[in-house]
């Protein structure tokens, strides 16, 4: 398939998954646009980009009625998004159940389930009524196997956003609605920042670059109509997944 003029809305888009992936898509001749709790940010994080002109819009995806404006926004400079990228997403450096604030989980609830939810009640209307559309949910493996390096919140949010986005794949195929979740293993992305122990150098070299799961979203959005990839597991060759 030919990504050449379709359009892409990537959540989170300001740094690590989130850019890559839209810095791929825009290299394939998507038209896309990145929205992110900073405008500023946003902006900085293209604007040495030579592959086209990418979109920024600021958005706070846990506020439904931004979500809304934005999809509003999106529509009007580009039409309806064939490829909405789900990639917002948070975890706190207190995030054993001993040290987790109440605060900071509802956070995460908020951002990285109701988020993704707010923005797929948003697209969803007008992916049904062209009657195709790919939505690509960035969880992570703390949403297919609770880890203790996760956090009990950020599992959570994880396992929910992965749930609602295995559920809404099976309503949605016969509107030709495709729906994939993502789950990276770790990743050298400014995330890491908020562990609890940053890890050294060494084995942040080893890990999965933002590149490498934009390959990924890429070659899953070039697939025929009559493909479907509903999950799609993808990590550094040094961890374990079983």
């Amino acid at each position: 398939m030919d990504l050449n003029n379709s359009t892409a809305l990537v959540t989170g888009g300001g740094s690590g998954i989130g850019l890559g992936i839209a810095l791929a898509l825009a290299r394939e001749g998507c038209r896309v646009a990145i929205c992110g709790r900073s405008e500023e940010k946003l902006r900085a994080a293209v604007e040495n980009d030579d592959r086209g002109p990418i979109l920024v819009r600021a958005c706070n995806v846990a506020d439904r009625a931004d979500v809304g404006r934005m999809f509003a926004w999106f529509e009007e400079q580009l039409g309806v998004p064939d490829i909405l990228v789900n990639n917002a997403g948070i975890n706190v450096a207190r995030r054993l159940m001993a040290d987790l604030d109440p605060a900071d989980f509802d956070r995460m609830m908020e951002i990285n389930t109701i988020g993704t939810f707010n923005c797929i009640h948003a697209v969803l209307p007008g992916m049904r009524k062209r009657g195709s559309g790919l939505i690509v949910n960035i969880s992570s493996i703390a949403g297919r196997r609770a880890m203790v390096l996760g956090g009990p919140g950020y599992c959570a949010s994880k396992f929910a956003q992965a749930a609602l986005g295995t559920t809404i794949g099976l309503e949605e195929r016969a509107n030709g609605i495709h729906v994939t979740n993502v789950y990276p293993g770790e990743v050298d992305t400014p995330i890491l920042a908020n562990r609890p122990t940053p890890p050294p150098p060494e084995k942040v070299a080893q890990m999965l670059q933002p590149e490498d799961i934009a390959a990924c979203v890429v070659t899953i959005a070039k697939l025929p109509p009559r493909a479907s990839v509903p999950e799609l597991v993808i990590t550094p060759l040094y961890q374990g997944f079983a």
